[in-house]
């Protein structure tokens, strides 16, 4: 009995372990993907850095909202764009963010993945049935 028990706990950390390394490495793709979107369409207000324009275009890198667990906000700034004086971590900025509703669920998922992990966040990443789901209820 002992044996089995013993087989059974090696079979689940090599399973714990194998999901791991399979999570990161679907994270590290999406991240690399949202990296090309990144460049192509929100560098250019957000910078290279993630740091944004001060009292214009947010910054991405150690924003709380970047950081935070309300991924929905994320999505519906980049589905629906943003027009309002916004406040961020004391901030705040006053350029208009223009909706990019044409970018696939996937793609918006790439893209937060990498924001959310790029300069010093550390944020987990976003997943395609997260966005899949917070964008059927923006319509």
């Amino acid at each position: 009995m002992q044996r089995i028990f013993l087989v059974f706990v090696v079979m689940m950390i090599s399973f714990t372990t194998v999901t791991a390394q399979t999570n990161n490495k679907l994270a590290a793709a999406s991240a690399a993907r949202g990296k090309m979107i990144y460049l192509q369409r929100c560098m250019v207000c957000h910078q290279a850095d993630g740091g944004g324009v001060p009292k214009l275009n947010a910054p991405l890198d150690a924003s709380s909202t970047v950081n935070g667990s309300d991924i929905a906000k994320l999505v519906k700034y980049i589905v629906k764009g943003l027009n309002d004086r916004i406040e961020i971590d004391g901030e705040f900025y006053a350029n208009a963010m223009p909706a990019a509703d044409d970018l696939k669920d996937q793609q918006i998922a790439d893209v937060l993945t990498f924001i959310r992990s790029n300069w010093s966040n550390k944020a987990g990443p976003v997943t395609l049935t997260q966005v899949k789901q917070i964008r059927s209820k923006l319509k």
